[in-house]
């Protein structure tokens, strides 16, 4: 059986979470607050929407910042992540979480020049 890492995932904000209930996606936005357990922390998309992310384990780091997170979408509508990472900003140069969720939305606009699903061979 293939795990969340191994399927096609589509990027998602806010907007859309309730479109991708039990499935995998990949959700990019920037970390508000965590849970005092660890195990809990919001992240707002480019337009300012907040969203809830479920951890398995709580956290043993920081987090702070922009983090991209892939996992399912639970009932609720929280990303119940399988993994996360935390993209790290250079002195100069931030990343546009705007300008990235314009990108989201014409990808979603646009499915047959962005397609998630990949055609099995054979």
């Amino acid at each position: 059986m293939s795990t969340v890492l191994d399927v096609p995932k589509p990027r998602i904000n806010c907007s859309m979470l309730s479109g991708y209930i039990n499935k995998p996606v990949c959700f990019v936005g920037r970390v508000e607050k965590v849970h005092p357990s660890g195990k809990t922390f919001t992240v707002a998309d480019g337009e300012g929407q907040i969203a809830t992310v479920e951890l398995n384990e709580p956290l043993g780091e920081e987090l702070s910042g922009i983090v991209e997170v892939i996992g399912m979408v639970s009932n609720k509508g929280a990303v119940m992540a399988t993994t996360f990472n935390m993209l790290r900003e250079e002195k100069d140069i931030s990343f546009d979480l705007e300008l990235y969720n314009e990108a989201v939305k014409v990808i979603h606009d646009f499915p047959q020049h962005y397609p998630f699903q990949v055609a099995a061979s054979g």
